[in-house]
């Protein structure tokens, strides 16, 4: 691999939401800032920048991942699956409607980076219990629901109770 210059940008092409794209980056970039201002993926927000709010999760290779952890340099070749990409057609999914019918959500700036890992995780565990939930979701900080309303909104859209402590 041929040693990078600090200051020079780099092609990067990623398959996201199932089209190849193409922009530039220099090497130290955050691949949350090229989803964003280079290929205007505006749905994968940044909060933290060091990997504990879970706001910029996105699919990379169909695992959640962290952007603000990750280079765009690193992602070159694989495949991105940002919450624009979660309803290509335009009908939210099952787990988007279960979020709105249990108000899931208030000001919307976690719930791309929760969809998107619970997209990940509901494939490997597609009847998890409430505390595995809770586990899961523990990697993500959201300010405002409680939590509540998004355990609700996974338990119904698994089939499970809905019976979910307000804690």
């Amino acid at each position: 691999m041929p040693i990078m210059n600090a200051d020079t940008r780099h092609p990067v092409t990623i398959t996201l939401n199932g089209r190849s794209r193409t922009g530039h980056a220099h090497p130290r970039m955050l691949l949350s800032d090229f989803l964003r201002h280079e290929l205007g993926a505006h749905g994968t927000r940044v909060g933290c920048e060091h990997g504990v709010c879970g706001a910029c999760t996105v699919r990379i290779d169909g695992v959640a991942q962290r952007t603000c952890l990750t280079l765009a340099v690193q992602a070159d070749g694989r495949r991105v699956d940002t919450v624009e990409g979660l309803a290509p057609e335009g009908r939210m999914t099952a787990l988007q409607e279960a979020f709105r019918r249990h108000h899931a959500l208030q000001c919307g700036f976690c719930t791309a980076g929760i969809l998107m890992s619970l997209s990940d995780y509901l494939e490997r565990v597609p009847r998890p219990t409430e505390g595995e939930l809770r586990d899961m979701l523990s990697g993500h900080l959201c300010r405002c629901t409680g939590y509540a309303g998004i355990v609700r909104a996974v338990m119904d859209v698994t089939g499970a109770s809905t019976e979910v402590a307000d804690v």
